[in-house]
């Protein structure tokens, strides 16, 4: 938990840095609320943090009967600090007015610093709000690219820019700010919640697997193998567990047995107890399961005994 809002709260910092120093005085348009804050602060010069607090409120109401209230408390916490450094930043900000005349690179480094901020949200459990939240709801439901999300949500609204703008060149600095954010959520995110798997062949097999257990808090299962060389019967601890958990593991590996012969590679989805959850509501290949179940005469025959 307190890792999670420390990342949150750097993640915080970072995007209203980027925000504030690089995309705003740029007129570079992003997506979500926080794009159309932007867009409603260069047409009416209310300041942009305020809009984007109080659109993210709404917007928090319904998260809050889809993704509950511990995904909502984070957000919640992130909205509330974004608005925060955004407004201790504003004033200096506006008089630092950073690469106003390379403004390709402010889009590049202002996509990298905001994107970043979203991923290392939305991967502690939290979001900056807007489209973010979108994109969790949506996630939720459907094992959908967060980073492909956020990029349907927002075209439009870089696009609407152009009414306040009236200059299609800065509309398209949007369109690549908008690439560059999405590959660096998807980076960020997938990093994060990377997965891996061990296949461990050691003769102190059962070692190893308790210090899994119970020091890691890694689920494992023995297989049974046999060396095909030696011709010996040997066991096998698989174990999946989270990237960053990797090192502990080797750690207790290499403290048990260190000439365990040890087989580590990533996993690209990882779903059940610990992990990710399956994200699909297609029953339709039950159903036809079961519709042909009731039409066969074994079936109408265990219907009757019943």
């Amino acid at each position: 938990m307190l890792r999670d809002y420390f990342l949150l709260t750097l993640a915080m910092i970072i995007g209203a840095v980027g925000w504030q120093f690089l995309l705003l005085p740029n007129h570079i348009t992003m997506g979500g609320i926080t794009g159309i804050s932007s867009i409603v602060y260069w047409g009416t010069g209310i300041p942009a943090q305020y809009i984007f607090f109080g659109l993210n409120i709404v917007l928090l109401s319904v998260a809050l009967v889809v993704l509950g209230w511990r995904f909502c408390v984070k957000t919640i916490y992130a909205v509330v600090l974004f608005t925060l450094f955004a407004t201790l930043l504003q004033d200096t900000a506006q008089s630092a007015h950073l690469l106003a005349d390379q403004k390709f690179m402010a889009t590049v480094v202002g996509g990298v610093l905001m994107g970043t901020s979203i991923g290392l949200g939305l991967a502690s459990g939290g979001s900056t709000g807007g489209s973010d939240v979108i994109a969790a709801i949506v996630n939720h439901y459907r094992d959908v690219s967060l980073g492909h999300v956020i990029l349907i949500c927002d075209l439009a609204i870089i696009t609407s820019s152009y009414f306040v703008l009236r200059n299609w060149e800065e509309v398209f600095y949007g369109y690549v700010l908008l690439f560059i954010l999405s590959f660096f959520v998807d980076y960020i995110v997938n990093s994060m919640r990377m997965s891996v798997q061990f296949f461990i062949i050691s003769t102190k097999w059962r070692e190893i697997g308790e210090a899994i257990n119970h020091i890691a808090e890694r689920g494992c299962t023995t297989l049974d193998g046999n060396g095909f060389y030696t011709g010996e019967d040997v066991k096998v601890v698989f174990c999946i567990a989270k990237k960053t958990e990797s090192h502990l593991i080797f750690d207790l590996i290499d403290e048990i047995d260190p000439n365990a012969f040890v087989a580590q590679s990533p996993c690209t989805g990882v779903y059940g107890q610990g992990f990710d959850r399956f994200k699909t509501h297609n029953k339709r290949l039950v159903k036809k399961m079961e519709g042909a179940a009731v039409k066969t005469p074994e079936a109408d025959a265990v219907r009757k005994q019943s």
